[in-house]
């Protein structure tokens, strides 16, 4: 049995999950809608260029969830998922989970974004494990803090080895499917990463390695 790994925005899904959160709450005027979106704009642009401070955006798209009870936000993220994700879920990126489900690999769900908006996401997918940045919560409410690794980068890696740790499995006969160049640290440590509609860097740094490259994307 081998670990396959998935990033999920612009993998699995059709866009940014992350971002698209950000979005619906200006849409629903959850949020100071103008310097929110000037705000997720920025961070966005920053993470497409390999610049973002992971901290900084943390702070940032996790004060929402300060302001509100879990039960309104979970309602909220539910209509988000049905309404934002589910068009965006790519079906070739469902079909090929579920085909390394089939060959007995262990599937996993290795993505940036924040565990209150993916793992509802993550089901979807009918993963067996999600490593996303965990919000803290403290007396039934969201802090605006974090709980162990950012999965961000190289914190894709450390997230990673603390459940190798802790399932007591290893990266023998591993693959990492990502378009992102931000998650070179990670693709680097599997024996089989995968370009997956690979931004120009990432495209660059695969064919140079010799790594797949593949489309999951609609490319009519």
């Amino acid at each position: 049995m081998a670990l396959a790994l998935f990033d999920l925005d612009h993998t699995l899904l059709e866009g940014d999950s992350d971002y698209l959160w950000g979005r619906f709450l200006v849409a629903h005027e959850l949020v100071d809608g103008a310097w929110f979106q000037a705000e997720n704009e920025r961070f966005y642009r920053a993470y497409q260029e390999g610049t973002l401070d992971p901290v900084e955006y943390l702070r940032f798209a996790l004060a929402p969830l300060t302001r509100y009870a879990p039960e309104q936000l979970h309602a909220w993220r539910q209509t988000f998922v049905d309404d934002w994700i589910r068009p965006r879920v790519r079906p070739q990126g469902h079909d090929l989970v579920r085909e390394h489900a089939r060959r007995g690999d262990t599937t996993l769900i290795v993505t940036a974004t924040n565990r209150f908006i993916t793992a509802p996401i993550a089901e979807l997918f009918g993963v067996d494990d999600l490593l996303a940045t965990t919000p803290e919560t403290r007396n039934d409410r969201y802090t605006g803090e974090v709980v162990g690794p950012i999965t961000f980068g190289s914190g894709k890696v450390r997230a990673l080895e603390q459940w190798l740790t802790l399932h007591g499995e290893d990266l023998r006969g591993s693959s990492f499917y990502s378009d992102s160049h931000n998650d070179l640290p990670l693709l680097e440590r599997v024996d089989y990463p995968v370009a997956v509609d690979p931004d120009q860097t990432l495209h660059a740094r695969a064919r140079a390695a010799g790594w797949r490259v593949i489309a999951l994307g609609d490319t009519a």
